[in-house]
């Protein structure tokens, strides 16, 4: 209790500057739920100040914070676009150093991929991609057989490689980097892509498309790929290093 026995002009300013200042004080202690709730009295000309706990205002505020989380989720949830991949314009592909002396190229024919994104650009987007690693084509029946078993991807027991984005970040106009977690086989590990956005577009059917090329590189045997050879002159017949080069087509779903 405050008690200023003068009646001066300035009692009043003074009163309710030491009253904001408590309530102020008091609310960040109590960590916003313990309110206290200030009242002025009059009494034999004297100014009083009392403070009480409002436990109405306190179950209030509850309610207001949990009524403006859930909105806040609301309203994210409903500023989030997502794309779906268009496969019949899209293509997985691959190279590898053959005999020291040049490159094999391969693809995978059965793949599958997502965006989701809260901006126009894309720029902090959620990527998630899967491949069909029985859809591998080295225009070579033989060898695809050998990559497809357990010297290599071992696809009967692990079908399906995976990766899923942590982050999206644009670097420079078109440019961005793409980082994520990359599963093949039962080994999962963080993978880089260099990405560029080629644009979005309505195509001729009314439908939002947008494309990108990403490329980026890893060692296989870092995943379990480990089988190799060598040649007379001490060459890996199979190089470590596979490049992958990645042209996908992504159509925007359409409000329901």
């Amino acid at each position: 209790m405050i008690n200023y026995n003068k009646r001066l002009p300035a009692i009043e300013v003074i009163t309710k500057g030491i009253l904001l200042t408590t309530c102020l004080l008091v609310y960040l202690k109590e960590k916003l739920f313990n309110t206290l709730i200030a009242k002025i009295n009059r009494e034999n000309g004297c100014t009083y100040i009392h403070l009480h706990r409002n436990h109405k205002t306190i179950e209030s505020m509850k309610k207001f914070l949990l009524i403006g989380a859930l909105a806040t989720a609301s309203l994210t949830q409903a500023q989030t676009t997502n794309w779906a991949l268009d496969k019949s314009h899209s293509g997985v592909k691959f190279t590898v150093k053959h005999l020291v002396i040049s490159e094999v190229e391969g693809s995978f024919k059965v793949f599958n991929g997502s965006i989701a994104s809260a901006t126009p650009d894309f720029n902090n987007a959620k990527v998630d991609f899967s491949v069909d690693v029985n859809s591998i084509n080295t225009d070579e029946p033989k060898r695809d057989a050998h990559l497809k078993g357990d010297d290599f991807f071992n696809a009967e027991k692990f079908p399906e490689m995976k990766f899923s984005s942590t982050s999206f970040k644009k670097v420079k106009g078109n440019a961005y980097v793409m980082e994520g977690n990359l599963t093949i086989r039962d080994i999962t590990k963080k993978v880089r892509f260099a990405v560029v956005y080629g644009g979005t577009i309505k195509d001729p059917w009314g439908n939002t498309k947008a494309g990108f090329k990403a490329s980026g590189k890893i060692n296989r045997k870092e995943f379990g790929l480990k089988w190799n050879n060598l040649t007379e002159a001490g060459g890996a017949v199979v190089g470590d290093e596979v490049k992958m080069l990645i042209n996908v087509e992504f159509a925007q779903a359409k409000a329901s």
